[in-house]
């Protein structure tokens, strides 16, 4: 059976060495090279593959997201496991983001990181379980962020004026005169704007608008 191909990349040689002895005691992983810092890795993976790459984040000389994007950039062959001590939404979806195929704390259990490693190898991906929560409530936040976004593009040239004028305190009067259009087309304009907003009066409405940013105070 083949054997698992696997890089090390971490500023810290106990933790280098500490991995390859763990990673050694499974019969199916080879660890090929420990690299200090991104440079190291490059040059490593310039004229070597590897399967998966152990990726730690803060490094001297080039850190971890910088090691990653420039991997991504040069197209290597090899796929990446974040493994560092960094539990935040912020570090865990912009590695993601960037290509990641895992991401994994360094006081993961053994077992766990074996399981990373396979699955990611397989073509699946991992996220250690601490973690997971973290990408459900910004998968979620992008998918409320994306209904807005559809919510206000679905508005008309008028009805987006509409909406601005009432964020500024406007009465339907007042809109009805600054628009030079009629009372009743007003109210039809607000009533519009509710309905593709999913919004209940013209205050949410307001409260919309600013809180969107789409007026200029």
């Amino acid at each position: 059976m083949n054997k698992i191909k696997i890089m090390i990349v971490d500023d810290h040689a106990l933790m280098r060495e500490g991995l390859t002895k763990i990673l050694e005691m499974e019969d199916n992983f080879e660890v090929v090279y420990k690299a200090a810092d991104g440079f190291e890795a490059i040059d490593y993976l310039e004229q070597n593959t590897v399967d998966i790459v152990l990726l730690d984040i803060n490094m001297p000389n080039m850190n971890g997201i910088e090691t990653l994007k420039k991997m991504k950039q040069m197209d290597f062959e090899t796929k990446i496991i974040m493994l560092t001590v960094y539990d935040t939404r912020e570090y865990l979806i912009e590695t993601l983001n960037l290509g990641a195929n895992g991401y994994m704390l360094k006081d993961a259990e053994t077992d766990s990181l074996v399981k990373a490693i396979e699955a990611v190898y397989n073509g699946g991906s991992y996220i250690h379980p601490n973690l997971a929560g973290e990408l459900f409530k910004e998968i979620n936040r992008q998918r409320v962020s994306r209904n807005i976004k559809s919510g206000v593009d679905s508005l008309t040239r008028r009805e987006y004026e509409v909406l601005l004028l009432i964020a500024e305190g406007m009465s339907n009067k007042d809109i009805s005169e600054h628009l030079v259009i009629s009372e009743k087309t007003v109210k039809n304009h607000v009533s519009s704007i509710l309905r593709k907003l999913e919004l209940q009066d013209r205050t949410q409405a307001a409260i919309f608008a600013i809180k969107q940013k789409l007026t200029n105070s």
